[in-house]
């Protein structure tokens, strides 16, 4: 490959597409790899995107994937410790590496997380969080026990710079699951009151993808080993969120900010509710120069590709994250039946 060379492992999700888009806006060579399920989107291949047809597991493919060498080699999609060892055994190919991981991983002084968080109680965790709060020990037990086995094995091991990206409530197009889904479709329903748990004043901070593309596009033109926080310019509440998407679907229905502390919430229960905040300090990667984009800046075009995404009806086929929801997201008819009792809440 000519110039820079970027390779993005998982480059068809929403992640890995902005990713690309933004490299090749600032003069890269990129190539992506997917497991062939769906074709590279149009834009991309126009904009000289190579695709690679590669899966996890093929360690030796990858071997030959990358043996001309790449500046850099973004992961969007490893998951654990044996994803770790992949892309330690092509480092010596590699300039650099960035590797998309979770906030998740952090945990209060009682080793409490978001996995957990229904059986343990939520962690009562610092507001907001910087990269030394401490995580969960690394290991198989769950989502974010893997990303820690993920983060240690290459940080301990990697002899290449790599940058590891913690992101929060991740929003984009091209997300099999939208979380403004949850708002967005009770309003194209013609839902005329929507309960908010936690009087709408839960706090869950999100992360676009044009965020973790231009952060990306940053730490990539300086390598080195680290671990940065990556969030939206600011955190916004549930209602402030349910506002910006009322506005942009001119929603005239309203709110209803419901006054019941008990987690999970019985009512009203947003992707983003939490009885505490869960917000992240991102200094650290503005000092690289990196300046994040509001959650108003890119949510409407989110929006906009919801609709026009889910105009056909298939929307449990399209988004299936929302079908193993521990109950189900849109259940109307307990909604109504607590707007109809005395149940307490607050109209907006």
């Amino acid at each position: 490959m000519a110039g820079r060379a970027a390779v993005i492992i998982g480059g068809t999700g929403q992640i890995g597409r902005a990713v690309a888009q933004e490299l090749i806006d600032k003069g890269w060579t990129v190539a992506v790899t997917h497991r062939g399920n769906r074709p590279l989107p149009r834009e991309l291949t126009e904009s000289g995107v190579t695709a690679i047809v590669y899966d996890r597991g093929h360690s030796e493919r990858l071997r030959r994937l990358i043996r001309s060498g790449a500046d850099v080699v973004i992961d969007t999609i490893a998951y654990d410790a044996s994803h770790a060892d992949e892309l330690l055994e092509i480092e010596n190919d590699v300039g650099s590496f960035v590797v998309i991981s979770s906030s998740s991983v952090y945990c209060d002084d009682q080793g409490r997380s978001l996995d957990e968080g229904k059986v343990n109680g939520f962690p009562d965790l610092p507001d907001p969080m910087t990269e030394q709060q401490q995580t969960l020990p690394p290991g198989d037990q769950n989502y974010s026990t893997k990303k820690v086995a993920l983060e240690r094995r290459l940080l301990d091991r990697s002899v290449a710079p790599i940058t590891v990206l913690r992101p929060c409530a991740i929003h984009g197009a091209n997300s099999i699951h939208p979380r403004e889904w949850w708002f967005v479709k009770r309003m194209i329903d013609g839902r005329t009151v929507i309960p908010l748990a936690y009087r709408g004043e839960s706090r869950f901070h999100t992360t676009s993808v044009a965020n973790i593309a231009g952060l990306t596009a940053i730490v990539s033109e300086k390598p080195a080993h680290r671990i940065l926080n990556i969030g939206d310019e600011r955190c916004l509440s549930v209602s402030e969120i349910g506002d910006l998407i009322r506005r942009r679907l001119q929603f005239p229905g309203h709110f209803a900010l419901v006054d019941d502390d008990r987690y999970p919430p019985a009512i009203g229960a947003t992707p983003w509710s939490v009885p505490s905040p869960f917000m992240i300090d991102s200094s650290a990667a503005r000092q690289l120069g990196f300046k994040p984009l509001s959650y108003e800046d890119t949510i409407a075009h989110v929006c906009d590709w919801l609709i026009a995404f889910t105009a056909d009806g298939r929307w449990k086929e399209k988004l299936p994250v929302f079908g193993q929801y521990d109950s189900d997201p849109f259940d109307y008819r307990a909604e109504d039946d607590f707007l109809a009792s005395a149940g307490k809440y607050k109209l907006i």
